[in-house]
């Protein structure tokens, strides 16, 4: 039976996630197949890739810098995260990205985006991130702050507006058995954005997708709300923050930044056994 790993986002609060897949890869723990969403799975193509603690590197060092994700950013190039930074002379140069790892890896990995015309949620396979960049760069463009993405001939933002928690596509897929790493405490529900009904207004040639984004909060709930049900009837393996995690979409302390990664760390260290024996069944 596959056994899928499945990554929600978050932008700088999944750093919690990066640490929990820095503690698997060390510990030897495999998967068959990885989906993830926004930055999960940006942190989780490093992963494939075998590049532990390529994620935190590179975020300690360049989150304070402007061309990274900053309001600057936004009102310079149309982006909140600097695209040519964060999608080339990062993964290019700076803290090269191993292709050839992920390209002979044998884990299957695949990317959530939002198709903006349709307002629902696809998921692509990535045999290799040299030409699926621009989808990884679609799931983890933020509405309202981000430029749509333009890919083939279809429209894509960010996958957490359709689906912030694939499971539930995860096992259509094949992979009857997911772990989930959640970047939520348990008990977290959320809340209407205040800023949704601006969606109307941006988004007035999609309406779908403007819908999505207003009751994006409805979506996400149901989904804890299975994945909860789910987790009491061993389908899944939930891997979630043991505390609150306070910390904020562009989060510039570097302080706080370790903290959660470190957290993310110490709570697989935590669930391992446990894990082990859910991946054996």
């Amino acid at each position: 039976m596959a056994v899928g790993l499945v990554l929600e986002g978050g932008a700088h609060r999944a750093i919690y996630t990066a640490g929990v897949l820095d503690f698997l890869y060390e510990n030897k723990v495999h998967f068959d197949g990885i989906i993830g969403v926004s930055a999960g799975a940006i942190h989780g193509c490093s992963f494939v890739s075998g590049q532990v603690g390529r994620s935190i590197s590179y975020t300690l060092k360049y989150a304070k810098d402007k061309r990274y994700m900053s309001f600057y950013s936004l009102f310079t190039t149309g982006n909140l995260v600097g695209e040519k930074f964060c999608y080339h002379d990062l993964p290019e140069k700076l803290f090269p990205f191993n292709h050839q790892a992920f390209e002979t890896s044998p884990v299957k990995f695949y990317v959530t985006c939002t198709n903006v015309e349709t307002g629902k949620a696809e998921y692509i396979l990535c045999e290799n991130l040299r030409d699926k960049m621009p989808y990884l760069r679609a799931s983890a463009s933020m509405p309202l702050v981000s430029q749509i993405s333009e890919i083939d001939g279809k429209k894509y933002l960010d996958g957490g507006i359709a689906d912030s928690i694939p499971v539930r596509a995860f096992q259509k897929l094949g992979y009857e058995r997911c772990v989930v790493v959640c970047t939520r405490a348990a008990g977290y529900r959320k809340k209407p954005n205040k800023l949704a009904p601006l969606a109307r207004l941006i988004y007035y040639k999609f309406p779908k997708f403007a819908a999505a984004v207003r009751n994006r909060h409805l979506m996400y709930n149901q989904e804890l709300r299975d994945i909860e049900k789910m987790q009491e009837n061993g389908e899944v393996f939930v891997i979630r923050p043991s505390k609150l995690i306070k910390i904020s979409h562009m989060e510039k302390n570097t302080a706080v930044l370790r903290e959660v990664y470190e957290l993310g760390r110490h709570d697989a260290e935590t669930a391992l056994p446990k894990l082990r024996e859910f991946m054996k069944q």
